[in-house]
């Protein structure tokens, strides 16, 4: 049953994101060139969705998966390491024109050379699983 919900929400999300137009190219190199307001309008729905919904789940005390209550706890602001974060995350999006949610719809579209933006993805987060001890945190 619980995997019907994870493949019920992730074809939800594929349907939201096409239609959307958050897969596009064309579309991400709009918002990075500030041509256009399409994507910042998208991300700011999620973002303004994903706080009502979460502040909803805790005042109705909605249970995770694991039978625990859910909760948020905001991790403290490090600048200098939330901006070297964001701004290699935002290259990446900006050269490649896709981001790690849609990368997975754009494999679903047929799109093949998207396997190997999502393997290098991989490499990289197992590369930095392995030197994380290594890194100023």
């Amino acid at each position: 049953m619980r995997l019907l919900s994870f493949f019920s929400v992730g074809i939800l999300f594929g349907i939201i994101m096409t239609k959307s137009e958050a897969i596009s190219w064309f579309r991400i190199h709009e918002m990075f060139r500030f041509e256009s307001f399409h994507m910042y309008g998208i991300i700011g729905v999620a973002v303004a969705l994903g706080v009502i919904i979460i502040a909803a789940m805790k005042r109705l005390k909605v249970k995770t998966w694991r039978g625990e209550f859910v909760k948020y706890k905001a991790l403290p602001l490090n600048p200098t390491r939330h901006l070297v974060a964001g701004s290699i995350f935002g290259l990446g999006w900006a050269l490649m024109g896709a981001c790690p949610g849609p990368m997975f719809v754009m494999l679903g579209h047929g799109f093949g050379i998207i396997a190997l933006m999502i393997l290098s993805a991989l490499l990289g987060t197992f590369t930095y699983g392995l030197l994380r001890h290594k890194l100023p945190h």
